[in-house]
């Protein structure tokens, strides 16, 4: 029997509970905690160093209101990475490919910014729906227009991570059935096949680390805007 190449984004189910919860917990695992010895191990010297230097470009155009929300846009990015990565691992699930996982992630995330937006600075943030110097025959649509794009930017985020890792996933399946397919017929053609698919692994590898990195990066530019 056929399989779907879709399959591989159904969340697996063992004696009837869904394992996504499993797969959202586990990278928690993977990540060290800091010590209190003098000197860390390397894996939490350079997960220090990352995490600095990533802290220090995303807030420094933010300002001190902003600051706040440090631990938890390096925890999102930290967590992406991490779930994105553990997806290409052979006989695992990615859960950042169910759109409704991504959507409870950005849809709560943009709203906190919307809100503090209009409680620390209204009249700022009402005056991104309509620029200084608009027509007045302009101003209705204009303000229609505005209000459509501030409600897609949760919408935004969670299908463009979601389209990029499900298209890469789906790429590598197919490639990868190709190379299964052509192996007893054209043993050549099958192993250029097979490097083609290990620069897409690679290229896949960049993908998930860079989505994060995008997911996050947005966030950061919708909070300073409303900060």
């Amino acid at each position: 029997m056929m399989m779907s190449f879709f399959d591989q984004f159904m969340s697996p189910v063992l004696l009837g509970l869904p394992l996504i919860v499993l797969a959202m917990m586990f990278p928690t695992n993977l990540i060290n905690n800091p010590t209190k010895q003098w000197l860390n191990n390397r894996c939490s010297t350079l997960q220090t160093w990352f995490t600095i230097n990533f802290m220090k470009q995303l807030f420094s155009p933010i300002n001190m209101h902003g600051q706040k929300w440090a631990l938890i846009l390096t925890s999102l990015m930290m967590f992406l990475m991490t779930v994105n990565l553990l997806g290409l691992l052979p006989y695992t699930f990615t859960p950042t490919t169910q759109l409704s996982m991504n959507m409870a992630l950005a849809i709560p995330m943009w709203l906190s910014t919307v809100i503090i937006g209009m409680r620390n600075q209204p009249t700022i943030s009402l005056a991104h729906f309509l620029p200084e110097g608009t027509p007045t025959p302009l101003i209705p649509p204009l303000i229609i227009i505005e209000t459509i794009s501030l409600f897609i930017r949760p919408m935004a985020l969670g299908v463009r991570l979601t389209a990029n890792l499900t298209a890469g996933h789906l790429l590598i399946q197919l490639i990868a059935t190709a190379v299964f397919v052509l192996l007893p017929m054209m043993p050549t053609v099958a192993v250029l096949t097979f490097a083609i698919l290990l620069l897409l692994t690679l290229l896949e590898v960049a993908v998930a680390l860079i989505q994060a990195y995008v997911f996050v990066l947005l966030l950061s530019l919708y909070l300073q805007e409303n900060t």
